[in-house]
């Protein structure tokens, strides 16, 4: 008796050597001898052949028919399409390191992994994932490797300071923990505080701000 894995090979392989099958958007789970068929096909007819396919595949009990029918005109919503267009974005974008990160695509699902130097790249990468048409959420595990330093933060906030208002940048302490860094101090308005952690976050390795500064 095949296991579900031999049967999904077996399917698998079945749609691939069908010449009325264009099986690259044709996804096959296998459940107990169930075969789940899933995905996009561009006719009506080729939905049934697959489903014709599947049924003639030795061990299978039943099918479960959950593929659809995409015409030219609808929107491209294959999780191979999706991927690859969220990696073009990635390509063209020259502030996001392309090759160190992985994207996978599970129905419409985006996970992005590997590691970036800067928190601006890593949150960069998600948003451009977020703007591609069939994309239903992201989960963003990608790192942030390098550890902050305080004084490059400190440094941050102080220019960041002194070119958006007239603000002693010594009133703001910086310290950091690891990737992690918490501001203390006081400042003259909530523009001021909210400019001295934008600059926090902009320093590189930083993954967590706790802004807690006060405004006087």
């Amino acid at each position: 008796m095949k296991t579900d894995a031999q049967l999904q090979s077996d399917v698998m392989a079945e749609l691939a050597w069908e010449p009325g099958v264009d099986h690259a958007d044709i996804g096959v789970a296998v459940n107990d001898g169930v075969v789940t068929l899933s995905g996009f096909v561009k006719t009506y007819a080729e939905k049934l052949a697959a489903e014709k396919v599947a049924r003639r595949v030795s061990g299978v009990k039943a099918i479960a028919q959950e593929i659809r029918v995409r015409f030219a005109s609808d929107p491209k919503l294959a999780d191979h399409e999706v991927a690859k267009r969220i990696v073009d974005i990635f390509n063209w974008d020259a502030t996001i390191p392309a090759d160190r990160i992985a994207v996978k695509v599970e129905r419409g699902w985006v996970t992005l992994s590997g590691s970036t130097d800067w928190y601006y790249q890593r949150e960069g990468a998600q948003k451009a994932a977020g703007r591609v048409h069939g994309v239903v959420g992201i989960k963003n595990l990608i790192e942030v490797r390098r550890h902050a330093v305080a004084q490059d933060v400190r440094t941050r906030i102080a220019d960041a300071i002194k070119h958006a208002a007239d603000v002693d940048a010594a009133s703001v302490s910086v310290l950091a923990d690891g990737s992690k860094v918490t501001l203390t101090g006081k400042v003259k308005s909530w523009h001021e505080r909210q400019v001295a952690e934008r600059a926090a976050w902009s320093a590189p390795g930083v993954t967590a701000v706790d802004d807690r500064i006060t405004v006087a």
